[in-house]
């Protein structure tokens, strides 16, 4: 089982428009509301998979009571915390004209002491048959910075890997905690340790302690750097692929959740399997027009996957964390 910790989840909201022109009226269907947040959409993904999977999160308000009606009625498996602050949005507008998509995400509320004790109360006792524990997503105002450093040290006790996909200082103090793998996009990785150049970032989590690093890269693929190589890989499609980008870094975390909890060793998880499943799984997540699903199967994608040495290498002592 895969456990996913989402500490600042969502009701998505996505909206499908023909054309979105700035400062104009539109006429739109129906948006399509959805229990969401980064962590549970990685779950969506799993439990899709056929892969067993539950999901942590703290849940309020009216917006809480339609998230957890939905997540429920999708037959995700989920431990749902409830607390006095309501549940945030998160609003995605497609421009199918222009194949973009534009994103308001509400930063959420924030919690007492309190919840966020109940909350790794929960992930604790939910973990005892875990895999890998994902930490995915945003913190919301005032949530402890190192919330993702402990879910590390929790995974650390069970000797399971822990996968974290988050920014700043709270990506930098999972890097510290000896988190197995970070996954951040080009633009987190910057924001996070000041290096413009996703490699170079890359280096400086796993001089932090982080054992592998995975970079989404947008259309350009992805990036995995690991202590255990000097050879970074690089991955991608032969062209990119048109849709709604939401929910595909997430598709990512949960490739790369199933493969380490496959080898939960640290120095021996197949690190082409890894990318080559993050990519494609990725990559179809954008042919999905909501997060949290993949629109066609990853399979059926590798004949057009490209994966090669990155220029450049890495030099890192092994870690004895984790």
């Amino acid at each position: 089982m895969i456990l996913t910790l989402t500490p600042n989840p969502a009701v998505d909201l996505t909206v499908h428009a023909e054309r979105v022109l700035a400062g104009e009226s539109h006429r739109v269907p129906p948006a399509a509301a959805q229990a969401g947040g980064k962590g549970v959409n990685v779950a969506r993904v799993l439990h899709a998979r056929g892969i067993p999977t539950i999901a942590v999160a703290p849940v309020g308000g009216d917006t809480g009571r339609l998230f957890e009606r939905d997540i429920a009625a999708a037959g995700v498996p989920h431990r749902l915390i409830p607390v006095g602050a309501p549940t945030r949005r998160s609003i995605a507008i497609v421009d199918e004209t222009a194949g973009q998509t534009t994103i308001f995400n509400e930063t959420g509320a924030a919690l007492s002491d309190v919840d966020w004790d109940a909350v790794m109360a929960a992930v604790s006792g939910s973990a005892a048959d875990a895999r890998c524990l994902v930490g995915s997503g945003s913190l919301p105002p005032g949530a402890p910075v190192d919330l993702y450093a402990r879910l590390v040290r929790v995974a650390r006790d069970l000797d399971v890997p822990s996968v974290i996909d988050a920014t700043g200082p709270a990506l930098l103090q999972a890097a510290e905690a000896g988190a197995r793998l970070l996954k951040p996009n080009r633009r987190e990785l910057e924001e996070s340790t000041g290096e413009a150049e996703p490699l170079r970032g890359a280096d400086r989590l796993l001089d932090a302690g982080a054992h592998a690093v995975l970079v989404s890269l947008g259309e350009a693929g992805m990036l995995l750097v690991t202590r255990e190589s000097d050879a970074p890989l690089r991955a991608g499609l032969d062209a990119a692929l048109p849709g709604n980008p939401t929910g595909a870094g997430d598709a990512a975390v949960a490739a790369a959740a199933v493969t380490l909890a496959e080898h939960p060793r640290r120095s021996d998880f197949p690190r082409e399997l890894l990318l080559r499943r993050a990519t494609t799984w990725s990559a179809a997540a954008v042919l999905s027009p909501v997060a949290g699903r993949l629109g066609t199967e990853p399979e059926l994608l590798e004949e057009r996957l490209i994966i090669q040495a990155q220029s450049g290498t890495t030099t890192h002592p092994a870690s004895e964390r984790e």
